[in-house]
């Protein structure tokens, strides 16, 4: 049986960027497999649909969990991952953030030629439409980019807020400057979600030599001579598998991307054997490097403020999905996140540190509790951590989740960043600006008040907000813990790269999906072998 050129594992942000870009060639034959389903369903396509996608386990949505958390009370904490076509980008909060410029230099500082500002932002625009029409943003790339459409006073009133708290205004976050406080732009097109199925796959899933094979579940990859020669899946009761004549490339995230490799027998060979894997390629970085931005949510009952709750309470929920299935209208089309911050939690940084979102809801626990109250949360969280964790093999079984060890908050930096965000919290939320929509606050309530108070509070509470990345670090030819090169090979193998978050060496000052996205651009052009070629071009 023929083989493909490319097979591209996992179909979400990465992997559907990458089977477009690869399959405009008709020269070439590409095969996407993708262990969950389509994800054309109402609950995907509707904005408001991402509280209900988030916080449930089950066709769209992996719900991992972490191990124990020695420095979180020894919780265990929900980590939602996108599972079917769009991966992550089809239940995220579809805020569209780039990152910070230095954020990428700092990537180039590592000895990563190509991986620069000025390297990756033709790539940011090829592949926006958006919005905005300035020499910095792309007009005609695929993923559409727009601004809210909230008429909530709330979202003004936070960047009121912010300006009487003492910072500055950011009319566009993805601009020349990142700093201070305003409205977010969403991958939201038409009222509509805009997952990378939609704005890449989608439209070209008629093409003869792109295969997309979906509830295919990846087990392993198959190496022989030094070269990754196929993939196995399992689809329904059955095994197969499918020929690689050119490059398999991994696309499963931070978190399955490791799992597989080392599923396949490539990582730290010790610890390969010690759960009953025989190595294959020992690269001891494989699952290593682990980072993630830790969140704690801050509420307010609200006063004179219609929030999520009012309006989606009894009928209303029934209401709102009826008034956007028949219509297109209503809340529907809304995510109820469309402001935020970038901000220092001290003087001296030459960047921010501290990210918030602004969210016209009390939540709680990834929105499992519903807090039956209007009300308004500030998601804040650090944005540069020095806590480092891990994803390891719990078992042989393809089936069963890795070990998640996150090891938040194990630097005591992380933890004086984590105390700030609490202080910065209450003193934005408790302007003038909110006095009209302000109430009794809610989380973390008034008696709490000192260090050790706010600490253990933290410690108690704090979450992720969805952003692992780094566990299939790309490095230099000196750094041992890498597992790829620049060109995002995977170290000692031929035919076999990685192409998604996992890559990054360190983790970017925003949200993920943007950059995510931006990796597979730019890694669809190092395939092909047309970079300097496109670059110059934009």
């Amino acid at each position: 049986m023929a083989g493909y050129d490319y097979v591209i594992i996992g179909g979400g942000s990465a992997g559907c960027t990458l089977a477009a870009r690869l399959s405009e060639d008709p020269a070439v034959s590409v095969c996407l497999l993708e262990a969950g389903g389509a994800n054309k369903e109402l609950m995907v396509r509707m904005p408001a649909g991402v509280g209900g996608l988030i916080k449930a386990k089950g066709k769209h949505n992996w719900g991992f969990w972490t191990q124990a958390e020695p420095h979180l009370d020894n919780r265990r904490l929900w980590w939602p991952r996108g599972k079917g076509l769009g991966g992550s980008s089809s239940i995220n909060g579809m805020v569209y953030t780039r990152g910070h410029p230095q954020d990428f230099d700092e990537w180039r500082q590592l000895g990563l030629t190509g991986w620069s500002w000025d390297d990756v932002l033709p790539y940011f625009r090829r592949l926006e439409r958006h919005h905005r029409v300035d020499d910095l943003h792309g007009s005609d790339g695929p993923l559409a980019i727009s601004a809210g459409e909230s008429d909530s006073p709330f979202h003004d009133a936070l960047v009121e807020a912010g300006r009487q708290a003492g910072y500055a205004a950011c009319d566009n976050f993805n601009g020349a400057n990142q700093e201070g406080f305003g409205r977010y732009d969403l991958t939201i097109s038409n009222g509509q979600r805009w997952s990378t199925a939609a704005a890449y796959l989608r439209p070209v899933q008629h093409r003869r030599n792109l295969t997309v094979i979906t509830d295919a579940r990846t087990s392993g990859i198959v190496v022989a001579g030094g070269r990754a020669v196929a993939v196995n899946y399992v689809r329904g009761n059955r095994v197969e598998r499918v020929e690689v004549d050119g490059e398999a490339i991994l696309c499963a995230g931070a978190v399955q991307s490791p799992h597989i490799l080392q599923l396949s027998g490539i990582g730290n060979a010790a610890q390969l054997r010690d759960v009953g894997v025989r190595p294959v390629h020992d690269l001891p970085g494989v699952g290593e490097n682990l980072q993630d931005h830790l969140d704690i949510i801050m509420s307010w009952y609200s006063q004179g403020l219609l929030t999520a709750f009012s309006q989606t309470k009894g009928l209303g929920q029934l209401r709102v999905g009826l008034n956007y299935l028949l219509r297109g209208k209503g809340l529907g089309r809304q995510q109820f996140l469309e402001s935020g911050a970038f901000i220092c939690s001290r003087e001296g940084l030459s960047r921010p540190d501290v990210q918030i979102h602004g969210v016209l809801a009390i939540m709680k626990d990834h929105g499992k509790t519903r807090v039956p109250a209007d009300g308004f949360s500030l998601h804040l969280c650090q944005l540069r951590p020095e806590s480092r964790g891990r994803i390891t093999l719990g078992s042989t079984d393809p089936t069963a989740d890795p070990l998640i060890y996150a090891n938040y908050l194990a630097s005591e930096v992380d933890r004086r960043v984590m105390r700030d965000c609490v202080h910065m919290g209450r003193e934005i939320a408790y302007q003038a600006a909110l006095d009209p929509y302000r109430g009794a606050e809610y989380a973390p309530g008034r008696e709490v008040q000192s260090d050790a108070e706010i600490d253990a509070w933290v410690r108690a509470n704090a979450e992720t907000i969805y952003h692992p990345v780094g566990t299939c670090k790309m490095g230099s030819d000196g750094d041992a813990m890498a597992v790829v090169d620049e060109r995002l090979r995977v170290r000692g193998l031929d035919g076999l790269r990685v192409v998604d978050a996992s890559v990054m060496p360190t983790l970017v000052g925003s949200n993920t999906n943007a950059p995510t996205i931006m990796i597979a651009e730019k890694a669809s052009d190092m395939i092909r072998g047309v970079e300097a070629k496109t670059a110059l071009a934009a």
